[in-house]
């Protein structure tokens, strides 16, 4: 148990196997926002890349399938990791979720494959 909340980056397939489908990654994404309650649950607050890294696209004018895309999905996530305390990585072949825990390695954080893996906060909240 820790109390302390941690800030759990939850890295997963995303555009992997999608063959750039709209449909597939948004599968993708409803996959990895299928993590978010568990680990919300255990007293922690979750994190997509994809939820910062789509609007900048956006912003700029772009999509996921575009070139800009690497420019901003890859790097969202490295700086995205910096602010992190932790990794939950989902199953599926994915080249981005892998970069994410090897640079969470690197980081020192921990790396989990399962929610229950996550030590749960103890339960006073503070505001």
């Amino acid at each position: 148990m820790t109390d302390k909340p941690m800030l759990v980056l939850i890295a997963g397939p995303y555009r992997s196997g999608t063959d750039g489908d709209p449909q597939a990654m948004a599968a993708n994404l409803a996959r990895l926002e299928a993590a978010a309650w568990p680990v919300f649950a255990t007293g922690h607050l979750p994190v997509i890349g994809e939820w910062i890294a789509l609007p900048v696209l956006r912003s700029a004018g772009a999509g996921p399938t575009d070139p800009l895309a690497d420019q901003v999905l890859y790097p969202t996530a490295d700086r995205l990791l910096a602010r992190c305390d932790a990794v939950l990585r989902l199953p599926g072949d994915s080249a981005g979720a892998d970069q994410d825990v090897a640079t969470a390695r690197r980081l020192g954080l921990p790396v989990y494959h399962d929610v229950t893996e996550i030590p749960h906060r103890t339960p006073q909240e503070t505001r």
